[in-house]
């Protein structure tokens, strides 16, 4: 059993968001993410295309973030925390994730439709995003 901390959110949001953001790079469509569009929409007067580091510098603090939720809600189930456990509520949390993302920030704040396989390889992305952070929770990485 490990403690979940502030730091382990941290350091596991960081590192969840680095290995998500490698199988995005090496799996996706070379679309720009939706906080590359968000920057675009909100921020920005040029095309999703010209603020892709924007929006992967905001993506990576929405995954420090949610590193930092996760494990600050953790401890408020009442469970304890094995590597079995943080790594099944990692997956959870990625599938939550996911419905956030690709519901209201992807459809309702981004206007965006996105296609099937578009929503499948998200919740993909995300998936290895809870399984990761679970896992270096679980463990406690710090």
């Amino acid at each position: 059993m490990v403690q979940a901390t502030l730091v382990n959110g941290l350091a596991g949001g960081v590192v969840a968001t680095i290995v998500m953001t490698v199988f995005m790079m090496a799996l996706g469509d070379d679309s720009p993410p939706p906080t590359a569009v968000l920057w675009a929409k909100y921020v920005g007067d040029g095309p999703p295309e010209d603020y892709m580091m924007p929006g992967m510098a905001l993506h990576m603090l929405y995954g420090l973030g949610a590193g930092v939720a996760f494990a600050l809600a953790v401890p408020l189930l009442g469970l304890t925390v094995t590597l079995t456990t943080a790594v099944g509520l990692g997956i959870a949390y990625g599938l939550g994730l996911t419905v956030v993302g690709a519901v209201l920030w992807m459809r309702i704040v981004l206007g965006m439709e996105p296609e099937p396989p578009q929503v499948a390889m998200f919740t993909f992305f995300h998936l290895v995003y809870g399984v990761v952070l679970g896992a270096l929770v679980g463990v406690g990485v710090l």
